[in-house]
């Protein structure tokens, strides 16, 4: 047991990450073990490899405008741990992850001496959520899968409504190497007569959409990208979608999509009765949702975390979108294994000077590395990211894009925000 959060926190993230996996079995022995608390969650589920954390913040605004209970599920963290379990805007307390984690602890052991099997990282870190969920006055509960769908440690939820936004490579190792392969794990989410909406752009993967939903009775759409118009940048992103005119705070291209599929699941649910909301409701949280780390601007510093083709191919429309008549910067790291050789590419063609680093974390890669792989014809290595955002801080005609890992982000966003302060 723990007497101090960030022992209980410690001990937690000692736990493997990942452990042989071939069914749900081990998370639904868990759940049964703790007395099912995931089954009477009011859960709404969001899959796909890009889009998820952005969509999640989307439908929680949304919802929480029209005043309901709402809370969300997500990972991983940019600024810390407790961000990953949320309730109503605020993240899960010290107090309530020590109280949860205390469970946790000697539960652990006692699956162990019954199933000779240790409880991975991300699924005990699932079933606190389920616990803590439990315990609260809920209406709404948002889960975003952590690693593709059908074996993920989310997917013994029974939701209300089903979401997969893009599909691109990542995880190939565990996901599979096409794309169908990753579409038809994500769409493992899908439940027996519960309603998929997707954001899936590539026409190829529609009858496979059709397909699963049809196996499983399942109303689906999926919403193509011409179905979003008129797409403007201006100091709200706006777009056209099914007859009315929205904006966000959030920036890019591809938010638009994330935010035409929140609105289409929130509007399905209005229809079948599951929720009350005004379209004036719904317009003000798609404007008030926020998601830190996703083209998120501090000045002309833009800090993305894309790590995967799909995600730098994204943000390489929405940067000469919105800032193609700048000198742009790119300050770039990747984990080890993430395919970032595509990434580079992709970063590489739209950067005017290119700078790779690293930081101290144990599957990030080292800048050395990623300079043989670059072949940028200005690339240059930094040591330091953090003395690097002090010799590349932009000027009024420049922007610094510092991309490439969530986890990079995490580690400078709260420099970048103090620089951006001290000079404004």
């Amino acid at each position: 047991m723990f007497n101090q959060v960030d022992e209980a926190i410690k001990w937690l993230e000692s736990v493997r990450r990942f452990g042989e996996k071939y069914d749900l079995s081990r998370m639904e022995k868990a759940c049964s073990l703790l007395g099912n608390p995931e089954k009477d969650l009011p859960v709404i589920h969001i899959a796909g490899t890009n889009g998820k954390g952005s969509t999640v913040a989307f439908l929680k605004s949304i919802l929480l405008e029209a005043n309901y209970n709402v809370g969300t599920f997500t990972s991983p963290y940019i600024v810390k741990f407790h961000e990953r379990i949320n309730y109503n805007n605020q993240d899960i307390s010290d107090e309530e992850l020590l109280k949860y984690i205390n469970i946790l602890y000697p539960f652990q052991q006692k699956y162990f001496e019954e199933y000779h099997d240790i409880i991975t990282f991300f699924e005990l870190l699932t079933l606190m959520s389920f616990l803590y969920f439990r315990d609260k006055d809920l209406d709404f509960v948002i889960y975003e899968v952590g690693l593709g769908g059908t074996l993920d440690a989310t997917n013994v939820v029974s939701p209300m409504i089903c979401g997969v936004t893009s599909i691109s490579y990542d995880h190939i190792h565990v996901l599979g190497d096409t794309l169908e392969e990753i579409a038809m794990n994500k769409l493992g989410i899908v439940k027996e007569g519960i309603p998929i909406y997707t954001t899936i752009t590539q026409e190829s993967l529609y009858p496979l959409v059709k397909e699963v939903a049809n196996q499983k009775n399942a109303f689906y759409r999926i919403i193509k990208p011409d179905e979003i118009r008129n797409v403007q940048f201006l100091e709200y992103t706006s777009f056209a979608f099914d007859g009315e005119t929205y904006e966000l705070s959030l920036q890019g291209v591809y938010q638009t999509r994330n935010a035409a599929l929140a609105v289409s699941m929130i509007a399905y649910m209005k229809k079948h009765n599951m929720l009350n909301i005004t379209l004036s409701q719904m317009k003000n949280g798609l404007r008030k949702a926020f998601w830190p780390g996703r083209l998120e601007r501090f000045g002309n510093v833009i800090l993305d975390g894309a790590h995967n083709i799909g995600g730098a191919e994204s943000l390489k429309e929405t940067i000469l979108s919105m800032h193609g008549d700048k000198t742009i910067k790119i300050l770039y790291t990747s984990m080890a294994d993430k395919d970032y050789d595509s990434v580079l590419r992709v970063a590489e063609s739209y950067a005017d000077e290119f700078y790779l680093t690293e930081i101290d974390y144990p599957r990030c890669e080292r800048k050395e590395v990623l300079f043989e792989a670059s072949r940028h014809p200005k690339k240059q290595i930094v040591s330091s990211p953090l003395k690097a955002l002090e010799d590349l801080y932009p000027k009024e005609n420049e922007i610094l894009l510092i991309t490439g890992s969530l986890y990079f982000i995490s580690y400078i966003r709260t420099y970048v925000q103090h620089m951006t302060n001290k000079l404004i």
